[in-house]
């Protein structure tokens, strides 16, 4: 069985290594058009799912988000975990605008601490909040999970290839199963309007004293990496606009400081810009059938993550593989 996956960012690579464990026969190759610069190597990495998440159901969601966290825990007890950079981390949620800002219908019953913060642990930050959670939780730092998760897919016999689709009909009759793990790419290529971007923007600044994160109003957060602390972020619906912007730097770092004014005397490494695909309603895994010709191929979608790919990548990729297992086992008993 030939499989051929598209998307070269953490879904894809994650659906990948999903595939090699399910189908041990079968010859993967992944698509990309760039495995270097993806919006996953942006990211912070928390694994922290926002409300706004979703599944077809409530019920899948749940799965996604537990089997996500499930694999993440799995690979922070094993001997990969530095090399995947996986780990443990501790942090606060603080808002003045609602409880329900600081809670999450989605973690609460999947980490192992979450808890509301005591009056001293208000003193910790600056600002006069009033509501406020602490929890522990996983940090997945990408610039070691993709190279890892890249290796261990060439030392099992995937390949790897740099090339740039405009048509699945491309891949059609060489390989009859397609995982699209293409995130905002899948906007043109399964012309889906549902798709937006949502551009974000971070600076990431060197501070190896900070070891627990914080999350503040106004989209602000401060994630410790394992080489570098993530300062945040911004959330523009709806824009492609890939250049930095200094206005924006100058807020983030502003907000930041003021919630831990240590981070003064951070020395600043790089800043990025991330082109998040937010899908409205939900995110999309599910299979069609795609034809060339007289050729066809089972095609199994798995994108929309929006800013929330990092910790649902593993709950999604196992879906999306059995999803394909069940198409590929019904193909089969047909003919």
């Amino acid at each position: 069985m030939k499989v051929a996956i598209v998307g070269g960012g953490v879904v894809g690579l994650t659906t990948a290594l999903q595939l090699q464990r399910e189908l041990r026969n079968a010859e993967i190759t992944v698509f990309a058009s760039d495995f270097e610069q993806t919006v996953s190597h942006v990211a912070a990495g928390i694994f922290r799912v926002g409300s706004s998440y979703s599944g077809p159901t409530e019920q899948i969601t749940r799965e996604w988000i537990g089997n996500s966290y499930e694999y993440y825990d799995d690979l922070r007890k094993s001997r990969e975990a530095a090399k995947a950079g996986v780990t443990s981390i501790s942090g606060y949620m603080f808002a003045n605008s609602s409880p329900e800002t600081v809670k999450s219908q989605w973690l609460e019953k999947v980490v192992p601490i979450y808890k509301n913060v005591s009056e001293e642990e208000f003193r910790l930050v600056g600002g006069n909040w009033k509501y406020g959670s602490f929890l522990t939780t996983l940090l997945t730092d990408c610039t070691l999970y993709l190279p890892w998760a890249r290796k261990k897919l060439q030392e099992n016999g995937t390949k790897l290839t740099v090339k740039k689709l405009n048509s699945f009909a491309e891949l059609i009759p060489e390989w009859n199963l397609i995982m699209n793990c293409t995130g905002f790419g899948a906007r043109s290529l399964c012309n889906d309007r549902r798709l937006v971007s949502m551009r974000g923007q971070v600076i990431k600044v060197k501070a190896p004293w900070m070891k627990t994160f914080f999350y503040g109003e106004l989209d602000t957060y401060i994630i410790p990496g394992i080489n570098a602390v993530t300062l945040g972020g911004s959330r523009s619906f709806d824009s492609e606009n890939t250049k930095l912007c200094p206005y924006e730097s100058k807020a983030i770092r502003e907000r930041c400081n003021k919630l831990i004014p240590a981070l003064k005397k951070a020395t600043v490494l790089r800043e990025e810009v991330g082109l998040r695909p937010h899908r409205e309603n939900n995110v999309r895994v599910e299979a069609e059938h795609v034809t060339n010709g007289l050729s066809k191929a089972i095609v199994v979608h798995n994108y929309g993550h929006g800013g929330y790919g990092v910790c649902t990548a593993p709950g999604t990729a196992k879906y999306a593989v059995q999803l394909a297992k069940e198409l590929h086992k019904s193909s089969v008993a047909k003919l």
